[in-house]
């Protein structure tokens, strides 16, 4: 089983992980035969934190609650507040979890929490545009293995732009495995383009329409 743990910090971008955690909380179009996957939202504490979008949300567990093994995936989420020194905790778990073969997914400013660690220095990995990183983070040598694209994977770890959230949720999927490859398609082709023949085609995937 996957265990899915989102971080959660105050003003971060709730919409950035829509996408992702809705699929993989409602296993809607999940594969017949795809492991069983559980969706944790981790923080600091158990204290409420307040997205940007003005959502309270209360953590399911905290950062030490993490298991240690490679089907654990790590969310992070961008916020305005990733400067605040207490949010090294989590990215000190990035950093062990990534050592053990687990999945760490950052998408928009969480990149630079990243880049700050170095975990970026040697690794494939996107951000908010060439010289972004570099703009926020001095320390920064992953201009090498820097991708000018929405969302890169680098192994057991995926980056994505601001821009990104939708090919971000597509990628973590893939990299999962809980989706056929063609419903995966369908259902990026849908929601990038919204065109109603993908909806169908995406219903055909299905494994109710394949009985």
């Amino acid at each position: 089983m996957f265990t899915i743990y989102v971080y959660t910090l105050d003003t971060m971008a709730d919409w950035e992980i829509g996408y992702v955690t809705a699929e993989l909380n409602s296993g809607r179009f999940f594969k017949k035969d795809a492991p069983d996957v559980s969706v944790k939202t981790v923080g600091i504490s158990k204290e409420p934190i307040k997205t940007m979008g003005g959502l309270n949300i209360i953590p399911d567990c905290v950062i030490d609650n993490i298991v240690m093994n490679d089907k654990s995936v790590l969310l992070l989420p961008g916020g305005n507040t990733w400067d605040d020194p207490k949010h090294g905790a989590i990215i000190k778990k990035a950093t062990e979890l990534l050592s053990v073969g687990a999945t760490v997914c950052a998408i928009c400013g969480a990149t630079v929490a990243l880049a700050r660690a170095g975990l970026l220095d040697q690794r494939p990995h996107t951000s908010n545009g060439a010289g972004f990183l570099e703009m926020f983070c001095p320390n920064y040598k992953g201009t090498d293995c820097f991708v000018d694209k929405l969302s890169v994977v680098g192994d057991n770890l995926i980056t994505a732009s601001a821009s990104g959230a939708l090919l971000w949720a597509k990628q973590i999927i893939e990299h999962l495995g809980v989706f056929r490859p063609d419903t995966l398609e369908e259902w990026y082709a849908y929601f990038n383009t919204g065109e109603t023949q993908h909806f169908f085609a995406l219903m055909q995937t299905l494994p109710k329409a394949n009985k």
